[in-house]
C-alpha cells in the first residue's frame, strides 16, 4: 500500500480493509490520515477544515464554492449589522420557499430519509436553538426552553430545562412558534449596533444549557443561530430532493 509511518498511540489503524458503503456518522475524524486509498464517488459532509487532498490544501476551494452558491453565508459571517440583517432576512426567505414546497405534498414533512430529521424535527431543533443560542446567549433569558423544541442527545436534564420528548407538533404548530421567534430576532437585530456584536454573551450564572458558550461574545452565538439556520435549511431541502426522487415519493 505504502510507506507510511506509524500511526500515533491513540489512533485505530485500518490495513487492507475494504470499506466501501461504510457510513460515519457523528464521529470525529481530526487528525485521520487516509494513506494509498481508492476513494471513488464518496461524500463527506460536516464540519470539515484544513482538508489535503494529494497534497493540496482543498477547503479554500470548497468555502469559495460554497460562497458562490450561497451568497448569503457572506452576509451572515459578517461584523456589519445590516449585513447580518439582510443575511436573516435571505434565510427566512428560503425557509418560506421551502415550507411551501413542503406544502404541495402534505405529510412529507414527516418523512425521513438516511436516519436523518424530517422537515419538522428540523424546524423543531431550531426552535431549541432560538432559545438556547440567542435568547439565553444573547438576551441572557432563564426562561425554559419551548416544550416543542428537539434538543441534542448532550443537552443535560432536558424535560428540567423544558422540552417534551413526547411532543408531537404538527408542521403549523411549529411554524407558528417559528414565526414568533423570527420576530424576536428580527425585533432584535433591527435596534444592533456593531458594540454590541462585540460584547460578552450575557449568560445568567447557572448551568442551563448552553454552559459551553461562557466567555464567547453575542457575535459568536448569534454566529451559531445563523450558522444552524443556514446548515439546517441546506439538510432539508437535500433530504426532501431524495425523498421526491425515491421509487415511494
Amino acid at each position: 500500500m505504502s510507506g507510511a509511518g506509524p500511526s500515533l498511540p491513540s489512533m485505530k489503524r485500518y490495513v487492507d480493509e475494504d470499506l466501501e458503503g461504510a457510513e460515519f456518522r457523528e464521529c470525529n475524524l481530526s487528525n485521520t490520515r487516509l494513506v494509498g486509498v481508492v476513494m471513488q464517488d464518496a461524500v463527506i459532509d460536516g464540519l470539515v477544515t484544513n482538508l489535503v487532498v494529494n497534497g493540496v490544501e482543498v477547503m479554500g476551494y470548497v468555502e469559495a464554492e460554497l460562497d458562490r452558491r450561497h451568497p448569503v453565508r457572506r452576509l451572515i459571517r459578517s461584523d456589519d449589522p445590516a449585513d447580518l440583517r439582510r443575511g436573516w432576512r435571505q434565510l427566512r426567505s428560503d425557509w418560506e420557499a421551502t415550507v411551501a414546497r413542503m406544502r404541495v405534498t402534505p405529510g412529507i414533512e414527516h418523512e425521513s430519509v438516511n436516519d436523518e430529521w424530517s422537515a419538522v424535527q428540523t424546524l423543531r431543533h431550531l426552535v431549541f436553538v432560538h432559545d438556547s443560542w440567542f435568547r439565553r446567549c444573547c438576551l441572557g433569558s432563564t426562561d425554559l426552553f419551548t416544550p416543542m423544541g428537539l434538543g441534542i442527545e448532550s443537552v443535560p436534564s432536558r424535560e428540567e430545562q423544558g422540552l417534551d420528548p413526547t411532543a408531537e407538533p404538527t408542521l403549523e404548530e411549529v411554524l407558528t412558534v417559528r414565526d414568533e421567534q423570527a420576530a424576536e430576532l428580527e425585533r432584535w437585530l433591527d435596534a444592533l449596533t456593531s458594540e454590541q456584536l462585540q460584547q460578552p454573551a450575557p449568560l445568567a450564572d447557572n448551568d442551563l444549557w448552553p454552559t459551553y458558550a461562557r466567555g464567547r461574545s453575542v457575535r459568536q452565538c448569534l454566529g451559531t443561530v445563523l450558522g444552524e439556520e443556514f446548515e439546517h435549511h441546506q439538510f432539508c431541502v437535500r433530504d426532501l430532493d431524495l425523498i421526491e426522487r425515491s421509487p415511494a415519493g
